[in-house]
């Protein structure tokens, strides 16, 4: 073998891919020693050097070998000499990065940029490459470009630091977002540009108002031409597409103009829809779901909305993953679409275990009686969704969170997981407050929980010292009594009652009672409930004690007992109990004073309230009351201490509490009626002064009523209207209610109040 003793092999970078300049005679490589490494490991260098112990080299191989580590990115510079056998690796490591730091950005967070520069390798403990400057620039440009901002300018600086590293600074000028000029749409026939423009986000900018939607974004403009292709397509214009899209940036880079070119195609009617598959369903019910019908114009959004409801009529089956293929035959001459949805139910699918999470507090056992979904049953989307909005109904959780989890092994099973937040459910309050129903200064306490320990038991207990009332009440509910959801509980209370106070006629009560009640699941949303008790009543009148008010307890005396019975029947389709946004709930009840003591008279109340959900977060609320009472037997006419109020943050809001309806004709306070009438359509919005909408809420709304005396005509021309502004919070102590209103229709000598509030509001 030929030897060179001292010769070396040299390659700079400039001369990455040439064969190198010096003779390089072949040799047998005894060992290979490496110099100059500081931060990189030789098993890294053996990686790329592809030469090993007993390799016969040759000036090839070297110059091989050189290009190699060159292309690792990890060197500046490498030298190959032989000695004796041994191959010497003379090496000049890049620097690291010790170091990275961005300044100047404010429209992109700092995490989001730092992964670009991760993913063009830039990074801390990584080999700095200086060739990568002019590709992380372009990075950050495009990444601000997709913002609508063309003038931004990335410059980066480099900097050495002790012990060979460097740090890097990157320095944003993000400069403005560009505006756009005009959207001109070409090509389109059928639509004018004012009709397709309504379904952009992005809108020209006319020199006033608002930028916002004006900002050129690639994004935003990415969803636009996606909804413009949407409203082509559920217009029956199956070939409809985008040409193109050329975007004109002036030479300042302030504005950008936008066209899109588009061809509308031809209009398509549905023909013949058919079904086909393994129709596990029965094939008038699936024709029933399908709303579909011969003759109508084509529509993508309907044939999804249609394969949407078989799937998830098949997931009530225990089909989860069940599939609807839509195959469309397209006739070209009558431009019509058949339609052929074939059926793909899969395998019907078990619940194998139910678990639960987050329930700190909560049995269990609380949780599992809410579920219509069972455990070795097969699993049903809508007995799943049931049962999520049954735990969210308890009212013991902020939030209810369902997934399922596939079994290894098992196509045919899975587990099915409930994860909960848990709500402050118990109280102890102890406090010296001002109540805005006129219930002046107030000092009370009281003890409540929801869920005694974490049974779902509901128990109060409550001492209350305002001038409007003093209460002393106990009451507890055990909504499980029996297996199959029989309710039981009882409330004992003693209330004094100063009703002048409250904006009404003078006079006081003192009543002290108790109570049992029953409640009976009929059906998921029907229930049944019945409560039976006695309380007694002591009225005291005053000097200004209206004189109708005392020519009744001259006729029946001011000492009444009564043994009552109230029955109710209640449908609740509503999600949730506190803060629905989705169902229904209808309540008619009726309280009877049996006969046998002093009074005997009935009361009877209706109350149906709708949400309607529009988009997350925002629904809207319809609510009717209707109210009645009369006496019977030898009681002609409803007891003036049961009369009926209106007006107030909890009825028709702007008017102060209590103060619709008849009035006494010398000192002006409500004297209450036998008929009320009351009805609010709110809008609810998500509130941009609080993030947890589990905890506040807002709307804007529109309130009717008022309140009739006996004999009165139920005149509509007397309903008061207000509009306003409301809030209720959620707090430890309560619920707080506030509403700002105005009357829009109003009567001379009307009391009308602008700002109200309550706390402890009931739902």
């Amino acid at each position: 073998m030929r030897r060179h003793g001292g010769t070396f092999f040299s390659v700079l970078a400039a001369l990455l891919f040439s064969a190198g300049a010096w003779a390089f005679g072949p040799f047998t490589v005894k060992d290979i020693r490496f110099h100059g490494l500081k931060h990189i490991d030789a098993d890294t260098v053996i990686s790329h050097l592809n030469i090993r112990p007993g390799d016969e080299v040759d000036e090839r191989i070297a110059a091989q070998a050189v290009r190699e580590l060159f292309q690792s990115g990890l060197f500046d510079n490498v030298e190959l000499r032989e000695q004796d056998g041994v191959l010497h690796v003379y090496l000049r490591e890049r620097p690291v990065i010790v170091e990275v730091e961005i300044e100047g950005n404010e429209e992109i967070p700092s995490e989001q940029l730092e992964d670009a520069l991760k993913g063009v390798g830039l990074a801390t403990g990584r080999v700095f490459n200086r060739s990568l400057l002019a590709r992380i620039q372009r990075e950050l440009e495009q990444q601000y470009y997709a913002l609508g901002k063309y003038s931004v300018e990335v410059k980066p600086e480099v900097t050495p630091q002790p012990g060979g590293g460097v740090a890097v600074k990157i320095l944003i000028e993000e400069g403005e977002e560009v505006l756009i000029r005009d959207i001109n749409i070409v090509g389109n026939q059928a639509f004018d540009d004012a009709v397709l423009l309504r379904e952009f986000q992005l809108k020209p900018y006319r020199g006033e108002g608002p930028r916002g939607a004006s900002k050129y974004s690639r994004p935003k403009l990415a969803g636009d031409l996606e909804r413009l292709r949407a409203f082509y397509l559920d217009r029956g214009y199956i070939n409809f597409t985008i040409e193109s899209t050329p975007i004109t940036i002036t030479p300042d880079k302030r504005d950008v103009f936008i066209t899109i070119d588009v061809t509308e195609g031809e209009r398509y009617h549905l023909g013949q829809i058919r079904l086909a598959g393994d129709l596990v369903v029965p094939q008038a019910e699936l024709y029933r779901l399908i709303e579909l019908e011969e003759g109508e114009v084509f529509s993508r959004k309907r044939i999804t909305a249609a394969t949407q409801t078989i799937t998830e009529r098949l997931g009530e089956e225990g089909y989860a993953f069940a599939n609807v293929a839509v195959d469309p035959q397209v006739d070209d001459e009558s431009r019509t679409v058949d339609l052929t949805l074939v059926v793909d139910p899969g395998k019907r699918v078990y619940v194998r275990r139910i678990t639960f999470s987050g329930n700190t507090r909560t049995q269990d056992e609380v949780l599992r009686r809410e579920l219509r979904q069972l455990e070795r049953g097969w699993i049903s989307t809508q007995k799943v969704n049931r049962s999520r909005e049954r735990l969210e109904r308890t009212g013991f959780f902020d939030s209810v969170q369902v997934s399922t989890q596939p079994v290894a092994g098992h196509p045919d099973l899975m587990d099915l997981h409930f994860k909960v937040s848990e709500r402050a459910a118990g109280s102890i309050n102890a406090s010296i407050g001002y109540g805005g129903q006129g219930q002046g200064m107030i000092l009370a306490a009281s003890i409540n929980h929801a869920n005694l320990f974490g049974t779902g038991k509901r128990v109060s207990a409550e001492i209350n010292n305002s001038s409007l009332n003093r209460i002393y009440s106990l009451s507890y509910t055990d909504p499980y009594h029996t297996l199959d959801g029989i309710s039981r509980g009882f409330r004992l209370f003693s209330r004094q009652t100063t009703a002048g106070v409250a904006y009404i006629a003078d006079y006081t009560t003192d009543t002290y009672g108790g109570f049992v009640n029953y409640g009976f699941p009929l059906t998921e949303y029907n229930t049944a409930r019945i409560e039976f008790g006695f309380d007694n009543t002591y009225v005291n009148t005053s000097a200004s004690t209206p004189q109708a008010y005392k020519d009744y307890l001259d006729r029946y005396g001011n000492d009444f007992g009564a043994v009552k019975v109230t029955g109710s029947w209640i449908f609740d389709t509503r999600n949730r109990t506190i803060f629905p946004d989705r169902g229904s709930l209808v309540r008619l009840q009726t309280e009877v004073a049996l006969p046998g003591a002093e009074l005997t008279f009935y009361k009877a109340s209706y109350r149906h309230s709708l949400y309607v959900p529009l988009r997350p977060k925002w629904s809207l609320h319809f609510q009717g009351d209707l109210a009645y009472g009369a006496g019977y037997g030898d009681t002609k006419e409803l007891p003036f201490f049961e009369n009926y109020y209106g007006g107030g943050v909890l009825s028709v809001r702007g008017f102060r509490v209590n103060s619709l309806g008849p009035k006494d004709p010398v000192t002006g306070r409500s004297l209450g009626g036998n008929r009320r009438i009351t009805g609010t359509a709110e809008l609810i919005f998500p509130s941009p002064l609080a993030q947890d909408d589990s905890s506040f809420r807002m709307s804007v709304f529109s309130d009717f009523g008022n309140v009739y005396g006996v004999g009165e005509p139920l005149d509509p021309r007397e309903l008061r209207v207000s509009y306003g502004l409301s809030a209720i919070w959620l707090t430890p102590v309560g619920a707080f209610r506030f509403s700002w209103a105005w009357p829009l229709i109003q009567k001379p000598g009307d009391d009308t109040r602008v700002f109200q509030f309550t706390l402890g509001a009931p739902f």
